[in-house]
């Protein structure tokens, strides 16, 4: 099954989030707060590398109809999974659900030293869950968003983007990077961004008129809270330990192979493709700006096998998926994107085939796995907002 981005779509989240509110609350909300999902160009498990990524914000977004309240509760409803939410943001008790990523976003604030006021609200979302597109980022910088116009403080989207990561590291207990937060509140329509993970450094990066993102939903799912992926992070300090530095940023692919054999094999493997990645990431930057469309998506290819072979987080569906698109017509390259061990792949097309490649690859998908995929036919937006109404 495709799936074309809908010019429409994004207005009519946000008026489902509004309507929904009306109804619950008995009157419209004060304001709406977005948040986009991101898919990764290139650069995946380089960002708590202190690496280099090229993510895009996409056109699927967290959506938040709210109204603020003068005490520390949030009572937040979400139509998608039929639950209403009573959560009261002094109470520093860890739960379970999607709910903790409010709480969590709420303690990160205070923690801050800002002041936290709770509100009402409902919460839409066409972001896929679990599928690599960020959907907890997106929420947690929504929330963010939320409680900037609840508690009227400054948004300054760096600084939130932190603190929603340390949400997500430190309340919710997933180790992940800065990516995901940081290209949710900072991303510009039309273009990816290239980031440097230490400094936080951003720079937007055009990408081609003519080049069309698929995003490729493998329909498998995998949650990181307990999974290989903070065992990954665990492995890779353990490698930049044994080669002396703080992290594998430091290290170029020629002092690696001068110092690979202070490495037991895994440690190899990981720190290899976190050290090539990081080149890959720098190069494809420079090939997007020079409309290089299929040195792109070459590097594309070569990430994705290192992703498969050296950082193992792919599984068969996912190498099956990449194999049929990059097989096809009009595609430059496909890759893993997100954590994996599920999820989507991302594949760079011509503009003028992705209709047809799109319903090719999800008809050669299934006919390979018996799974039914949704492939999405993506667009570069811009990043969090706010609305006053």
């Amino acid at each position: 099954m495709s799936e074309r981005a809908a010019p429409t779509r994004g207005g009519e989240m946000r008026e489902r989030a509004t309507r929904e509110f009306a109804t619950r609350f008995g009157a419209p909300p004060a304001f709406v707060a977005r948040a986009p999902g991101r898919v990764n160009l290139i650069g995946d498990h380089t960002d708590y590398n202190d690496g280099f990524v090229l993510p895009m914000a996409i056109d699927r977004a967290v959506w938040i109809a709210l109204r603020p309240r003068p005490d520390e509760h949030v009572s937040v409803h979400s139509p998608d999974f039929g639950e209403t939410l009573e959560l009261d943001l002094a109470d520093d008790t860890r739960g379970e659900g999607w709910g903790e990523y409010i709480r969590g976003i709420a303690w990160a604030l205070r923690q801050s030293g800002r002041t936290v006021r709770g509100w009402d609200g409902v919460v839409t979302s066409d972001v896929p869950i679990g599928a690599g597109l960020s959907s907890s980022a997106a929420l947690e910088v929504a929330a963010a968003r939320a409680f900037a116009a609840s508690g009227s403080f400054s948004w300054e989207p760096s600084e939130m983007a932190l603190l929603a990561q340390r949400a997500e590291n430190e309340w919710v207990g997933v180790s992940c990077g800065i990516m995901d937060q940081l290209i949710s509140a900072t991303g510009e329509a039309g273009h990816a961004t290239l980031i440097d993970c230490r400094s936080l450094a951003a720079r937007a990066v055009r990408l081609p008129t003519d080049m069309a993102v698929v995003v490729l939903d493998t329909a498998t799912r995998r949650g990181l809270t307990g999974t290989a992926y903070n065992e990954r992070r665990s492995q890779c300090d353990a490698a930049a330990t044994a080669l002396g530095v703080k992290k594998l940023r430091d290290v170029d692919l020629g002092t690696f192979e001068k110092r690979a054999e202070n490495l037991d094999s895994v440690m190899r493997r990981r720190a290899r493709h976190v050290i090539t990645e990081n080149a890959r990431v720098l190069a494809a930057a420079d090939a997007l700006v020079a409309c290089d469309v299929h040195a792109v998506g070459r590097l594309m290819n070569e990430s994705h096998a290192s992703l498969r072979d050296d950082f193992e987080v792919s599984r068969d569906e996912l190498d099956i998926m990449v194999e049929i698109a990059a097989a096809l017509p009009g595609c430059h390259g496909a890759r893993i994107t997100g954590a994996g061990f599920g999820g989507c792949a991302i594949a760079i097309v011509d503009g003028d085939a992705a209709g047809v490649f799109a319903a090719e690859v999800a008809r050669l998908y299934e006919r390979a796995t018996s799974l039914r995929p949704l492939i999405y036919l993506c667009a570069a937006d811009r990043g969090a907002s706010i609305e006053r109404l």
